[in-house]
This record gives C-alpha cells, sequence and structure tokens, in this order.
C-alpha cells in the first residue's frame, strides 16, 4: 500500500522504523523540519536518513495537499502524535482513510496529555486507541483500542513508552486489515456521553498541596515524570519559606505522617520525608533554580514547607 505518515515524538519514530522494515511505500513523513545543522534524533531526521521524501508538518492544514495524495494514489493516511488540525480535502484523499494513533483509551481521554492525566487520576489501567480523523479532536470512530495496566511505579515516562508499544502494534494491525480486507477495517462509533476532554491546563495549577494524601501527591509526581526529558507539565511546585522549587522524584512510604502536613520530617535512604496529609511521602530529587538536586541537599528535618 502507498502510505503517508504525518508523525512526532518517540512515538512516531517507533512508527517510521515498523514502516521502513515494511512491505509498504512510505510515499512521505510529515515532521516538524530540523534546525539547521541539527543531528538531534528526530522524525525528520530519520526519515532523511532513511531516504523517505520529507515534508513539513503544517503541510497537512493546505487543502492541495489532498491533490498531491490523490496523485501519489495514496492509500491510507496515519497520524502519530502530529498536533496540527488536517484540512477536510487532505482527510479525504487517501483511499481507505485517515487515521490516528491516540496515546489514551477514547472516548474517556481525549485531548493532551492523556498519559499524565491517568496517572494523576490514579487510574489502575490505561491504554492506546486508533481511531478514524473526521471533524473534531479526537472524536472519530474507534478501529482498535488496547488497555493494559498502570504498574505501581510508573511514571509518565514508562507509561508513555508502554503506549508507544502498545499503539505501534495497533497501527500495523490496520495496515495489514487495510491491506487485504479494507471492508473489514472496525468502525466503532464513539459514545459522546462517556467523553472527557483535556486542554493544556495544569492540574492544581501545579502546586502541591502537603494536606492531600500521600497517595495524591505522588500520584502528582509520577504523573509529571518524564525525567530526564521535559515534562509538559513541568513539575508540581511547593516552597520552602521564599524559595520555590519543584518535586521531580518522590514516593509512598506507607508511615502514618502524626505531623502537621509539609513538615520535613528524617533523612532515610536516597530521599526525605515529607509530612502528607495522612502518611510520609520520601522525596528524593528536586528541581530547584534550574538544577537537578538530592532531596537531602536542600531540606532539613524540621523545615515546614507551605503552600504555594
Amino acid at each position: 500500500m502507498n502510505v503517508v505518515l504525518a508523525a512526532e515524538e518517540s512515538a512516531g519514530l517507533g512508527m517510521l522504523r515498523a514502516l521502513a522494515g515494511s512491505p509498504h511505500r512510505l510515499v512521505a513523513v510529515l515532521a516538524t523540519p530540523a534546525k539547521p545543522g541539527s543531528a538531534a534524533v528526530s522524525v525528520w531526521n530519520v526519515a532523511k536518513d532513511l531516504g523517505c521524501p520529507t515534508w513539513p508538518a503544517s503541510l497537512v492544514k493546505d487543502p492541495q495537499l489532498g491533490e498531491q495524495l490523490r496523485a501519489e494514489k495514496v492509500d491510507i493516511l496515519l497520524n502519530v502524535h502530529s498536533l496540527y488540525i488536517i484540512h477536510e480535502k487532505v482527510l479525504a484523499a487517501p483511499k481507505h482513510g485517515a487515521f490516528n494513533l491516540h496515546p489514551g483509551p477514547l472516548p474517556r481521554y481525549a485531548g493532551l496529555n492523556a498519559v499524565s492525566w491517568a496517572l494523576f487520576r490514579g487510574e489502575s489501567t490505561h491504554g492506546v486507541t486508533v481511531h478514524r480523523i473526521e471533524r473534531g479532536i479526537d472524536t472519530g470512530a474507534i478501529v482498535y483500542q488496547s488497555i493494559f495496566p498502570i504498574a505501581s511505579d510508573d511514571t509518565a515516562l514508562s507509561l508513555s513508552f508502554k503506549c508507544v508499544r502498545e499503539g505501534v502494534a495497533l497501527m500495523l494491525r490496520l495496515l495489514e486489515v487495510a491491506a487485504s480486507e479494507p471492508e473489514n477495517i472496525p468502525h466503532l462509533p464513539q459514545d459522546p456521553g462517556m467523553r472527557e476532554y483535556f486542554n493544556r491546563d495544569v492540574p492544581e495549577g501545579g502546586r502541591v498541596c502537603w494536606s492531600w494524601p500521600a497517595r495524591k501527591v505522588t500520584d502528582f509526581v509520577r504523573a509529571c515524570d518524564f525525567y530526564p526529558f521535559p515534562s509538559p507539565w513541568g513539575h508540581p511546585r511547593a516552597r520552602l519559606n521564599m524559595q520555590e522549587f519543584a518535586l521531580v522524584k518522590a514516593c509512598q512510604t506507607g508511615l502514618p505522617a502524626g505531623v502537621p502536613p509539609g513538615t520535613v520530617g528524617k533523612s532515610c535512604g536516597s530521599g526525605v520525608n515529607v509530612a502528607c496529609g495522612d502518611e510520609w511521602v520520601m522525596v528524593s530529587k528536586l528541581l530547584l533554580g534550574g538544577k537537578y538536586l538530592g532531596a537531602q541537599e536542600f531540606l532539613r528535618p524540621g523545615d515546614r514547607l507551605a503552600e504555594i
């Protein structure tokens, strides 16, 4: 089949490499152009290295791209973590349609940062969804969906990797069916009553409340934890006196606190205990003044962390 891929991030790289090793013809890759002289690993640079034609990602907004896809006899357009809204004439051009890989279980987790929201809300499972691209964001009929458990030590980064693995497999399954029996591509309309949409907002304004249960505090830290890569939410912020800092790594201890929330307790192992509404959490890594440091380098027993 003739395939066009619009892709970004690690999921886009995974899909690109899978397509490069498949029997399908990759007509073009739409991605963010690399900066001149940049050798960084990106969808654009990897596509160039593989000899694939590369087009700017923003081209999907141009209705004339639809004519180009028809001229190239494109069978299917795949969108993997590229955030541009695709023009209707472009969507109508591929023979078998256009499909998106969404890193969340639709219709409950439509929109942005689904992985982080699932962790923040304490979900025990997450999922990825392949759906047809229609008018609206993440609204098209579901083609395939995979649901998998969230481990107690999963971070936003590790859960994102699970989404990539599951999602690329679903996209390859779609291509297999589209190539042999396109009439059998599943089509399950989404239930609008189940839909939840998430925008760019960060929960609680990005601030930690020490009177929360320890589970909620550590879930917030995990939801922001893409370390060592940048987090779209930043890191949860707290304050000691007039100094603001961010929590990068924290975990539950299971030990009752019995002191006012925000009280800094003893050092233990590789971290420092901080009291929440019910238990101590162990904070091990902070971000202060743009630098990462161990919690013991900044927090001392008896300190009292304020609400921001």
